[in-house]
């Protein structure tokens, strides 16, 4: 039987499969070569020269060691007299907060026994006032301010502009009151001026009573009344005439004044009329150049 010759069958060849990785050549290469190509051809000639890796004759391991020992010993000195100083430190810190809050105690009960002194002076001075006085001790106890005062009047509280209080600057970071918004003291002075020629009996400022002898200034930033600084808001309280004493003043050149900061400069002031204030008596008053009146009365 004559027929063709058989063809071999035809097989498909199965490509191999590709690596997972073949899309991140950059990534495959960084991995495989992580040694950049300089690198190793230094290394090579360091060890073909025999000067790398670790050191080959025993003068150059001895110094090895005697270098790993002293860097050794460094460390462990360090930390030895830090763990020896630490007690020392602590101790004198404790010394110094002990010696602090020694100091502060005895400045507080200075500044106490100062206080009852002050006191003792006053009560004096108004027992003096009362026996010596005749019948004006009275009228002499409220105008030198040796005694607390009660009546009707007014009540004037005078503050910084209020862009002023949330600045971070501090009070007065420039010369110009415009720019600043705050209430200095000679602002303060004209208005106690104003309310005595108005007439007030009896004026305190943030319940610091003031007296014939009162000065009000400036130092630094804070306005100073007796020498004692006050914060804003400032409240002046003055005994007097009630509505009578506030239209005089607002109707005075200095009443006027205080109008004038709080239109142009923003200075806010609010006035109004009291039925009952209560003053306190001025802390100490300072006689300076009075004597007692030589014959029938004194002791």
């Amino acid at each position: 039987m004559c027929g063709m010759p058989q063809q071999p069958p035809v097989r498909s060849t199965v490509s191999r499969p590709s690596r997972p990785d073949a899309s991140m050549s950059l990534l495959t290469t960084v991995m495989d070569h992580s040694l950049d190509e300089g690198y190793a051809e230094a290394a090579a000639r360091k060890r073909e020269s025999g000067t790398g890796g670790v050191p080959k004759t025993l003068r150059a391991k001895l110094g090895l060691a005697a270098g790993l020992v002293l860097a050794a010993l460094v460390v462990t000195v360090g930390a030895a007299q830090a763990r020896i100083a630490a007690p020392v430190l602590a101790k004198e810190r404790a010394e110094l907060i002990d010696r602090v809050e020694s100091a502060t105690a005895d400045a507080d009960d200075l500044e106490d026994e100062v206080d009852n002194l002050r006191n003792d002076v006053s009560a004096r001075q108004r027992a003096a006032l009362r026996k010596h006085g005749g019948g004006r001790a009275e009228l002499v106890s409220l105008l030198s301010g040796a005694t607390p005062v009660r009546g009707p009047g007014v009540r004037l509280v005078v503050n910084d502009k209020k862009q002023a209080d949330q600045g971070g600057g501090g009070p007065r970071d420039s010369a110009g009151f415009s720019d600043t918004g705050r209430v200095r003291d000679r602002d303060m002075q004209r208005v106690v001026n104003g309310l005595w020629q108005s007439g007030a009996e009896a004026i305190a400022i943030n319940d610091q009573r003031l007296t014939a002898l009162s000065a009000i200034r400036a130092a630094g930033d804070a306005i100073l009344v007796d020498n004692k600084p006050l914060v804003p808001p400032y409240t002046v309280l003055a005994v007097g005439q009630g509505q009578q004493l506030s239209t005089r003043f607002q109707n005075s050149p200095d009443g006027q004044y205080l109008h004038a900061l709080q239109e142009n400069f923003g200075i806010r002031t609010n006035i109004s009329v009291a039925d009952d204030l209560r003053l306190p008596a001025a802390p100490s008053v300072t006689v300076r150049t009075a004597q007692p009146k030589a014959g029938k009365g004194t002791s």
